[in-house]
């Protein structure tokens, strides 16, 4: 008999793993069930809290549009996220304030009030602010006025915004603002434009402050131009602005045919701009200088800017036309050189010279002939330049020789060159019209070809028409000049319309006449002076011209002139004055010869071979005496040689002569 289990009729079981399937298929079954209710669960929520946060906007919003009510704009600006609201704004008074703050705390179903409101107050100083902390983005920060509103404001600086940027306002309305406050904001935010970012514009009540970095040259430009012009009623005050940064950083400067300088390229700062273009004007040497150099950083690692200007001035002034050009951390040198040897000293120059940090580039330079032949001497206020070619050694001496004692006051800078082609007749022209030159007060003489120039100004009116009219006289057969001289300012209105005595004083101050140690010839430096003085004797026909002379310094000797060519050019440029009466002239002339018979006699009278026995204190105050007088009588003569007639001006006797620190002394009497 069989075992039941093994019974082909029993029911057969289930594996051990289908019953926990079974169960899993039930509780996917049950939550399937579930979800529908989880989603009304949540919808019920999300639409309950969307009611809410609408509610809470609707009645937040209501409350903040009543803040309008008297002000420009409603003063109270509501945020809500979720059922959380945050409150901003400056409210007129306090009690407003605290009264909008009750509102919006009573909202039913708010869960947090942020507040950060505050009350508008006076501002003084009243400063605003704008940056750029991003490129699309702008902060304004401080006082803004409460009279306009924010939203108001804001429509106002939109247009200056820079471009593709949004306006984040942070200020706090204030009472206080400066008037056009609006028109000044928009001004310094559209100033922006123009700056990279972290640039700030800053208005300190009327006064507008701007620092950042220009994003280019032609920005740079527009910032300079559109910052000359401040809105009305306001002023600048601290400008700070970087020039741009440029990978191309070059320099150069042209020397054009006629001398002046053309100035290219880029410049570090304005402050190195005006160093650059007094370089540039005392290697133009009168000449123009034409400024077109733009602000940029960007000069190479370990080039010292001052110290490259200088070299490429350097070889600029070996130039007779031509560029020195510094690109790329090279310089480089072409065009005509002033002479043959200029084309050496530049190739030495760029090997030996140069600044650390630069390389030599390429030196093409040619020498042509010198034509035209130029030379000039150029007086400023304490100085005498002389620059340009000169034929040979001995006469840039003797020239030399003829400037130092002429402007013994200035420091003489000798810049000439020596070199063949020089024209006919150069050292006569020269000694002619020095002397002219050193009688005014600032001038240039210029000398091209055979054609000689003298420009500048005269102290006074009648000094320019004796120039105009001696100097052509006293040049050399086949030159030509042109003497373009103009007359000085009055000394002052009030002394010219004064007596004459007060004027005859304000034309002499400050030009005192001292005659050289034993000397009683008129030096170059009194014609101006005695040229006015005696204008105005004639325009003073009731007055008569007095004249004292002057002792000489104590221990002083009489100074000797050892240069013949001086003495020469000393006679051939003497001033000639308008001629007096035939008459009268004759009778000073008879007077002159006397006087000069009787100081030869006086010295033929002398012992030569034995020593001269010493004067008495007496006898010494007695000499000083007579050359005291014969300088005023110097002076008197030249007087009467100018046109005052001949019982108008005198050297009464009997006077007790002047130091030789007072000078000669010019005096009317009626």
């Amino acid at each position: 008999m069989s075992s039941p289990s093994s019974s082909p009729s029993s029911t057969p079981t289930l594996p051990p793993s289908q019953p926990a399937r079974g169960r899993s298929r039930l509780i996917r079954v049950g939550w399937l069930a579930g979800l529908p209710v989880l989603a009304l669960i949540a919808a019920a929520a999300y639409l309950g809290t969307t009611r809410v946060t609408e509610r809470l906007e609707r009645q937040a919003a209501e409350i903040a549009a009543a803040t309008a009510e008297g002000q420009p704009e409603p003063w109270l600006r509501v945020s809500i996220k979720g059922r959380d609201l945050t409150a901003a704004g400056e409210a007129p008074e306090a009690t407003q304030r605290e009264a909008v703050i009750g509102r919006l705390a009573g909202i039913q179903g708010l869960r947090c009030l942020d507040d950060r409101t505050g009350v508008i107050e006076e501002a003084s100083p009243f400063v605003w602010s704008v940056e750029r902390p991003a490129a699309d983005r702008v902060e304004a920060n401080g006082s803004r006025p409460a009279e306009v509103g924010a939203f108001e404001l804001a429509q106002r600086l939109k247009p200056a915004l820079p471009r593709d940027t949004t306006l984040s306002d942070r200020a706090r309305a204030a009472r206080g603002a400066p008037r056009d406050f609006p028109d000044a904001a928009a001004f310094a935010v559209e100033r922006l434009q123009d700056l990279t970012t972290g640039a700030v514009a800053t208005l300190n009540d009327t006064v507008i402050s701007i620092r950042g970095e220009a994003a280019s040259l032609a920005a740079y430009d527009a910032l300079r131009t559109a910052l000359a012009n401040p809105p009305q009623g306001y002023t600048l005050g601290t400008v700070e602005i970087l020039p741009p940064v440029v990978g191309d950083f070059r320099f150069s400067v042209a020397r054009r045919p006629d001398g002046s300088l053309e100035l290219n390229g880029h410049v570090a700062s304005e402050g190195a701009r005006e160093e650059i273009r007094a370089a540039a004007a005392e290697a133009a040497e009168g000449a123009a200088v034409d400024d077109r150099m733009h602000e940029a950083r960007g000069l190479p690692q370990g080039v010292d800017g001052p110290e490259l200007a200088r070299f490429v001035f350097r070889l600029a002034g070996l130039l007779h036309e031509g560029r020195v050009v510094f690109e790329g951390a090279t310089v480089s040198v072409e065009g005509n050189a002033l002479d043959s040897g200029a084309v050496g000293e530049a190739e030495a120059l760029m090997r030996e010279g140069r600044p650390a940090g630069i390389a030599a580039g390429r030196v093409a330079l040619t020498a042509r002939p010198i034509v035209p032949y130029v030379l000039r001497i150029r007086r400023g206020a304490d100085s005498v330049t002389v620059s340009g070619h000169l034929p040979d050694q001995a006469t840039r001496e003797a020239l030399l020789a003829r400037l130092n004692p002429r402007f013994f006051r200035e420091s003489i800078q000798d810049r000439t060159r020596l070199a063949a082609g020089a024209p006919a007749g150069l050292a006569a022209a020269l000694a002619a019209a020095v002397d002219p030159l050193s009688t005014l007060a600032s001038g240039e003489l210029t000398v091209t070809g055979t054609d000689l120039r003298l420009t500048g100004t005269s102290l006074y009116p009648e000094s320019a028409a004796r120039l105009r009219r001696a100097l052509p006289q006293a040049l050399p057969s086949g030159w030509s000049t042109t003497v373009s001289v103009s007359a000085g300012e009055p000394m002052t209105t009030a002394a010219e319309s004064g007596p004459c005595g007060q004027r005859l004083a304000a034309r002499t101050a400050g030009h005192p006449l001292r005659f050289a140690p034993g000397s009683t010839a008129l030096a170059p430096e009194f014609y101006p002076v005695l040229d006015a003085v005696a204008a105005l004797a004639r325009a003073c026909p009731g007055e008569r011209i007095e004249v004292v002379g002057h002792l000489d310094p104590a221990g002083a000797k009489p100074e000797t002139r050892s240069d013949p060519v001086t003495e020469e050019a000393a006679k051939e440029t003497a001033p000639k004055p308008a001629k007096a009466d035939p008459k009268t002239a004759k009778e000073r002339e008879g007077k002159g010869r006397k006087d000069k018979t009787e100081t030869r006699d006086a010295a033929k009278s002398e012992p030569k071979t034995e020593p001269k026995p010493e004067k008495t204190e007496a006898e010494t105050a007695e000499a000083g005496a007579d050359l005291a007088r014969a300088r005023a009588l110097a002076v008197v003569d030249y007087l009467q040689k100018a046109g005052v007639p001949l019982e108008r001006a005198a050297a009464p006797t009997g006077v007790t002569p002047l130091s030789d620190r007072q000078g000669i002394g010019l005096s009317l009497r009626s």
